[in-house]
């Protein structure tokens, strides 16, 4: 019993209610929904992804502006699943605002995304020049990292070449006495009842060891095929080092994971897990990012020269000065930052324990040492790992849905595109 009376607001969810003159009124104003379809009607070129729809017959489908609007807001919100966007068009006003009370289910969610990925993805550059046309981007300084992404993969399904060889031989070994048995027993069943039986119902145990077979010669195939073309591949001048000659034969110790084959066994941390290593390049003015790309390489050296290019081509303009760790100092990177006018603030950990280093390492060493805590290479922590924390954590994304590395390399454009899609409508709002 209350001590005294209180007054409420009425509660009757059955009460019938007015609608708005349009779904959109059912959001404020200044809501992140507003934005995004403002920006699909007026902002964006959709016409790679309208120009693929021709064919008259056939019963209409969802438009793709609006379609296209959905996938952005969804990752926009940390919603990524083709199955809890659908839920999210059905049970969030948001969604409902957005889409004009439309609510396509989960497969035509995935079918239009899987079908425009590559289109979408390219809608990176377009959502950068809009960040750099409201005043965003400046190119001062520019902080380059990279992360370690989960793949849509367990590294229990990582098999090595000298297993692969064991395993498909006992695969095969297998089966083939399993279709022979099968065979016996299918005569001396004909000779008994006659031949109406079919035949051709297999156990449970061989389908899957069939297809556990077929996805070892796969990925075998493929370490052979990769040897192969290293060893008839000509060297590259501007990579340094003293590997040995590819011979044409995967050695024994080399891997391909069985449920995604692009993906690679890297390090991250104080772990291995099977991933990608996803890279951006971040704006230090409002942490925008200026480039991104993925790829299987674990390794980050090889990554920058790509990086500024991109920068180039989606702003038609060069950083004054870009800051990277350890992982991207090399004598090749170094010079092409000199090459490029560009001031660069690279960690030489990596060459700590050298006693004799190249002058590229040497005076880049040196310039370190003389902005001592003012360097400016201070800057670089707190401009771009604050980017993957907002993605990782903030938005939710740890482990990639698609796979195959191209498919991998798309889902991160999205991300990225999302990522300054929100720092662009932080501006405007």
């Amino acid at each position: 019993m209350w001590g005294m009376a209180k007054t409420f607001r009425e509660w009757n969810p059955e009460q019938s209610l007015m609608f708005p003159p349009t779904p959109m009124d059912w959001v404020s104003k200044d809501d992140l929904a507003w934005f995004i379809r403002n920006l699909v009607l007026e902002e964006l070129e959709l016409k790679e992804i309208e120009d693929q729809y021709q064919e008259e017959r056939g019963y209409p489908p969802f438009h793709p502006v609006m379609m296209t609007g959905l996938v952005l807001y969804s990752y926009c919100q940390g919603i990524y699943s083709s199955r809890r966007i659908a839920r999210a068009c059905k049970q969030r006003v948001d969604f409902l605002a957005l889409t004009g009370m439309q609510k396509p289910d989960h497969r035509t969610v995935n079918l239009f995304r899987k079908r425009h990925l590559k289109a979408l993805s390219r809608l990176f550059q377009q959502v950068l020049q809009l960040c750099e046309k409201a005043g965003l981007v400046k190119l001062g300084h520019v902080a380059v990292d990279g992360t370690k992404m989960r793949a849509n993969a367990s590294k229990q399904k990582t098999m090595s070449y000298a297993t692969m060889k064991k395993l498909e031989e006992r695969y095969k070994t297998e089966v083939e006495r399993w279709f022979a048995e099968a065979e016996r027993i299918d005569r001396e069943e004909d000779e008994l009842y006659g031949a109406d039986k079919s035949g051709d119902e297999l156990p449970e145990w061989v389908s899957k060891k069939e297809e556990r077979l077929k996805r070892i010669r796969q990925a075998k195939a493929e370490l052979e095929a990769e040897a192969k073309a290293a060893a008839e591949r000509e060297p590259d001048p501007n990579k340094t080092g003293h590997k040995a000659k590819p011979t044409g034969t995967p050695s024994d110790k080399q891997q391909r994971n069985l449920t995604d084959t692009e993906s690679r066994l890297m390090k991250s941390g104080d772990n291995f897990i099977q991933g990608y290593n996803a890279q951006i390049a971040v704006d230090g003015y409002r942490q925008i990012i200026v480039a991104q790309s993925l790829n299987n390489n674990g390794s980050d050296m090889h990554q920058m020269i790509p990086l500024l290019k991109q920068i180039r081509t989606n702003l038609g303009r060069q950083a004054k000065e870009v800051s990277s760790d350890s992982g991207y100092c090399s004598t090749l990177n170094l010079k092409e930052l000199q090459k490029r006018h560009i001031r660069g603030y690279v960690a030489t950990q990596l060459y700590r324990k050298h006693r004799k280093v190249g002058r590229w390492i040497q005076r880049m060493r040196q310039r370190l040492r003389q902005g001592a805590r003012r360097t400016r290479y201070r800057l670089r922590k707190q401009i771009v790992e604050p980017v993957f924390g907002q993605i990782k954590q903030g938005r939710g994304f740890r482990q990639f849905l698609l796979r195959g590395e191209n498919n991998v390399a798309c889902e991160w454009s999205l991300l990225c595109i999302a990522h300054n899609l929100l720092k662009l409508a932080a501006a405007k709002g």
